[in-house]
């Protein structure tokens, strides 16, 4: 598949872009969102075709599907983007050298930025708006399960583009099928930056193949460990949040920790979840401080394989450890780098807790669920990275800019 007219369509809008001003940015996302609200029903019918292809007891199900409330909640991400300060131009260095040269450092835009991602409509909005915002022209990769509901989105955005005289090509949508991946991840060139965004087989796909730069959005395998001193109505309130919020998310919580010392506690701490009907994959000691105080349908015997996975669905894994020490041991062997939380009411714990897990996100008495760019006061997000190089968590518009240097100088010459 040839789609170099179209990356190259979008490489000359990206140009045309960065000399846009900052209001007429802020009024197109201030107009798409009250036109996706003007046109819901649209949407929502896309989105529906969508649905109907797919099995509800798929885990992608809920990711998948819109609703007005979510819709309504996007509208305002997208006002939210629109309200924040530009990312560009600030100034992150600014120095005289000796010779009287003067060196500043200022954010820039990366160009073009590419996002790969699965059955997540919402993903369009998002990333149209923050790549708007930050100077960026982006080519949406989306997958066939929700192809509908992407296009249609992206018809609504055209539409807005189109009414203030920008070059639609500053959003545009590939075919959903694989060969298009595959010409995104090697448009050398043409885009700067490819961001996928799904199962950590994508990742892992895009990582292998990327012959262009690439930030992963990784798995969210992601523990909350309940310490010696956690406070139980806390814990209760955590775990519920951070299991059952939304199932499918890569924030949810899929490993609870707990300190033998407090066994007697686990079938309180897990009473909230009865009502979401979740299942505990539980170790020996859990299993056996959990049988006949937990439904019996509700409570299986874990195995090798209840650790290290992200369940996306009504199922959690419960872990027994001995002190704080084995807790992050755990963490370490099967965390993703996403989102770890202690429960503690010991203020050394929460400390030491912090500083050795390795983690883009790491809490103290409060659920991962708050891994978000909108939670973070982001705007909304494009990711939540999970790597060490560029950005690291949820990446908002500071975290899509790059830098350039600009030097001035009166003649001066190097030796």
């Amino acid at each position: 598949m040839n789609l170099n007219e179209t990356f190259q369509a979008v490489r000359l809008a990206s140009r045309k872009l960065a000399l846009t001003d900052e209001q007429t940015v802020n009024n197109i996302l201030l107009a798409v969102a009250d036109e996706a609200l003007l046109r819901t029903d649209e949407i929502l019918e896309a989105n529906l075709a969508d649905l109907e292809r797919m099995d509800p007891s798929n885990p992608k199900y809920d990711r998948l599907k819109l609703t007005k409330e979510r819709l309504a909640g996007i509208a305002q991400d997208m006002r939210n983007v629109a309200s924040l300060p530009s990312p560009l131009g600030r100034v992150l260095d600014d120095r005289v050298r000796p010779n009287g040269l003067h060196l500043r450092k200022i954010s820039v835009s990366f160009g073009v930025i590419g996002i790969i991602y699965e059955a997540r409509p919402n993903v369009s909005f998002d990333v149209f708006s923050l790549c708007l915002k930050s100077g960026s022209a982006c080519i949406l990769k989306g997958g066939s399960d929700a192809d509908s509901s992407n296009r249609a989105i992206v018809r609504i955005i055209h539409d807005v583009l189109d009414r203030f005289g920008m070059d639609p090509h500053v959003v545009e949508l590939l075919p959903a099928d694989r060969e298009a991946t595959t010409a995104l991840l090697h448009a050398e060139g043409y885009v700067d930056l490819v961001i996928p965004r799904g199962s950590s087989g994508l990742i892992n796909y895009v990582r292998k193949e990327a012959t262009i730069p690439v930030i992963e959005t990784g798995a969210g395998i992601c523990h909350t460990y309940f310490d010696a001193s956690g406070d139980l109505d806390k814990g209760k309130a955590i775990v519920n949040n951070a299991k059952t919020r939304r199932v499918s998310v890569c924030n949810a919580l899929d490993c609870l920790l707990i300190h033998a010392s407090r066994l007697s506690d686990l079938a309180a701490l897990c009473a909230p979840l009865v009502s979401s009907r979740v299942i505990l994959y539980a170790d020996e000691a859990a299993y056996q401080a959990l049988e006949g105080h937990y439904p019996s349908e509700l409570l299986a015997p874990a195995t090798a394989e209840s650790f290290g996975t992200e369940f996306l669905d009504y199922k959690m894994a419960v872990k027994t450890v001995a002190n704080l020490e084995e807790a992050i041991t755990h963490i370490y062997r099967y965390s993703s780098k996403h989102s770890e939380c202690i429960v503690t009411e010991d203020e050394a714990a929460a400390t030491y807790f912090c500083r050795a897990v390795d983690a883009a996100c790491v809490y103290t008495n409060a659920p991962t669920s708050f891994t978000d760019g909108a939670q973070f006061g982001l705007g909304a997000e494009i990711g939540i990275s999970t790597q060490k190089l560029h950005a690291r968590g949820p990446m908002g518009l500071q975290e899509i800019t790059t830098y350039k240097w600009l030097i001035e100088g009166n003649g001066q010459i190097r030796p």
